[in-house]
């Protein structure tokens, strides 16, 4: 397995949905190795593959005492209850704002051999799942942000070092609870 370099903001594959794996193989293995030694080395709770640059739907996660990866995930809302919190993204590297979430949910997936999984949080855990799974459907965090925090979102993304002066786009969720707006 080897850390990769992780894609930045303003790169389309952050804005492409990434396809279903079909199959569980030594490739889907060596990416899930891959994913979690990124994701290690540069000490997020979360990542996934459209963030090393594989349109593939599989994250990995290490966060509130969990850890572990999810392949073909789909998620549900436990309740109704909301959190609100900064939110960070290692493909918007140094930069957080505060964003609603669903407090606790459960996702339901695979495991890198097949085997069906299924994995509840709430707080940060939670809060990895959705952002993670909204990677998996070309929606970054900052879709979910209010406008105001959006704009200045996007006034701090745009003074960032690593910012590559790309034209960032902005997505409507699939989730009906967050979008734009």
């Amino acid at each position: 397995m080897t850390v990769q370099p992780i894609r930045l903001f303003g790169d389309p594959v952050l804005r492409t949905k990434a396809a279903e794996v079909v199959d569980f193989d030594a490739e889907l293995r060596k990416l899930v190795g891959d994913l979690w030694d990124t994701m290690e080395n540069a000490g997020g709770a979360g990542l996934a593959a459209p963030q090393l640059g594989v349109g593939l739907r599989v994250f990995t996660y290490h966060c509130d005492g969990a850890e572990g990866h999810i392949v073909n995930p789909t998620w549900n809302a436990l309740d109704d209850e909301t959190q609100y919190g900064d939110e960070g993204c290692l493909s918007i590297p140094g930069l957080a704002w505060g964003c609603v979430r669903l407090a606790n949910v459960v996702a339901a997936g695979w495991n890198m051999h097949g085997e069906p999984i299924t994995v509840q949080g709430g707080a940060l855990l939670a809060r990895c799942i959705q952002h993670e799974t909204d990677h998996l459907d070309g929606v970054v965090f900052l879709d979910r942000l209010d406008d105001e925090t959006r704009k200045q979102a996007m006034r701090e993304i745009r003074r960032a070092d690593w910012f590559t002066g790309a034209t960032p786009i902005l997505k409507q969720s699939p989730h009906p609870l967050f979008g734009t707006g």
